[in-house]
């Protein structure tokens, strides 16, 4: 079953970057030697909703059971 489920989950993660597009990651280097911390930055927009539909893709065998967090991230995106 385990097998299974990753097949599923891969298959569950093409489908995601088929409408949503490929993932990219952004990496932001900070200068650490000063004195002063600056404040964190807000997170990206949409990043709330992205992580709720990989964390339901994730544990969900049924890709069609995260379709309500898949709605809200385009409802997000589109938005931007």
């Amino acid at each position: 079953s385990g097998m299974a489920t990753g097949v599923g989950m891969s298959v569950a993660s093409r489908a995601v970057d088929a409408v949503m597009g490929p993932r990219q990651t952004e990496v932001v280097h900070r200068h650490e030697g000063g004195a002063a911390s600056a404040p964190a930055a807000a997170p990206p927009k949409c990043q709330t909703q992205q992580e709720q539909l990989t964390h339901c893709m994730q544990s969900s065998s049924d890709a069609s059971q995260c379709q309500f967090y898949l709605d809200a991230l385009k409802a997000c995106q589109q938005q931007a």
